[in-house]
């Protein structure tokens, strides 16, 4: 039995998860106008910039009812729920919790649709999209009209977050200003982080793959499994 879903705080985030997943999505998307469209009636951006401001007070409604629902004292649950903090303060890394959304969705089916593997590829992949999205737009918000900068396009940005996503780094483009090496280092952890669960899922599964054929033996020896 999961007796953390059966909490008034598994249940509350059993409820919210997947609502909150798609409030991020409209918060990106807001954030997404007021970086990129710059040419646009400044009506368009004010309603992008209310969108981000409706968002990001409904994430912080969400995170004072977890800490109430959770009977603990804030220290406390600042340390045991850092996640949770981390993604009120930069709602731009809520693809990160995408482990729980998923796991809220499984919760109302009897098992899950993927392997445990085929899970954690899907994980990294959607996960490394929407980081690489939100971190370009980041990035590109705060170098374009930076003095030397060298990201001044926002295909510059993808590009930039591709290098350093997958820790290839060429170093034709980089963050010259404070906050987008900020934001650099943030993105090379989870670059490095990401590319360590796929690597290690695809080696667990080849191990796994070798292992089940040796114990087959080769075929027609007519001896037992994994016999001399």
């Amino acid at each position: 039995m999961d007796t953390a879903a059966d909490t008034p705080l598994g249940r509350w985030e059993q409820r919210t998860e997947v609502p909150l997943f798609w409030g991020s999505l409209l918060f990106l998307a807001g954030y997404s106008v007021r970086v990129l469209a710059t040419g646009v009636d400044m009506i368009w951006r004010n309603l992008a910039f209310a969108l981000m401001l409706l968002m990001w007070l409904i994430f912080a409604a969400d995170y004072g009812v977890r800490l109430r629902l959770s009977g603990q004292r804030l220290p406390r649950f600042l340390r045991t729920h850092w996640l949770d903090t981390v993604v009120l303060i930069l709602p731009l890394l809520r693809p990160l919790r995408l482990v729980k959304v998923y796991t809220a969705v499984q919760r109302r089916r009897d098992r899950a649709r993927l392997s445990l593997y085929a899970r954690v590829i899907a994980y990294a992949g959607v996960t490394a999209v929407l980081l690489g999205f939100s971190g370009a737009l980041a990035v590109y918000h705060q170098e374009r009209s930076a003095p030397g900068a060298s990201i001044r396009t926002f295909g510059d940005s993808l590009w930039w977050a591709c290098e350093t996503l997958t820790t290839v780094g060429y170093g034709d483009v980089t963050p010259v200003t404070p906050m987008g090496r900020l934001i650099a280092v943030g993105m090379m952890i989870c670059g490095l982080a990401l590319l360590g669960a796929v690597t290690g899922s695809f080696s667990s599964w080849l191990v796994q793959v070798f292992t089940r054929e040796d114990e087959k033996g080769p075929p027609g020896d007519g001896r037992p499994p994994g016999a001399l």
